[in-house]
């Protein structure tokens, strides 16, 4: 089981805006959206660019390399040339700070 990574305090991380970080070797970015935080594999399905460096419109993720989107609350795959999710991960506020952890091997 992997240890819950801090991304940020709460408040760093406004509305809209989002932040990569390292947790146990896979990158894995944070997103607010509205005061709700969500996490994906930084990774983009149809040729494993990092997602980060798009551009965030509405819930989605534009990957900045071909402009496969991904729904940032669930992961899923939007549009061509993407056809597989990303994997989604779990995040808490604890203490004031927003974590985010790799759960795929509990």
């Amino acid at each position: 089981m992997s240890d819950w990574v801090t991304v940020a305090k709460e408040g760093e991380l406004a509305p809209g805006q989002f932040r990569s970080v390292d947790a146990d070797g896979v990158q894995i970015v944070v997103f607010n959206l509205g005061g709700e935080y969500f996490a994906l594999e930084d990774v983009c399905t149809h040729d494993g660019g990092q997602l980060t460096g798009g551009f965030v419109e509405d819930d989605q993720i534009i990957c900045p390399r071909h402009g496969a989107g991904f729904c940032i609350r669930t992961g899923a795959a939007l549009s061509a040339p993407a056809y597989e999710p990303t994997v989604k991960f779990p995040v808490r506020v604890d203490s004031g700070e927003i974590q985010v952890r790799d759960d795929r091997w509990d």
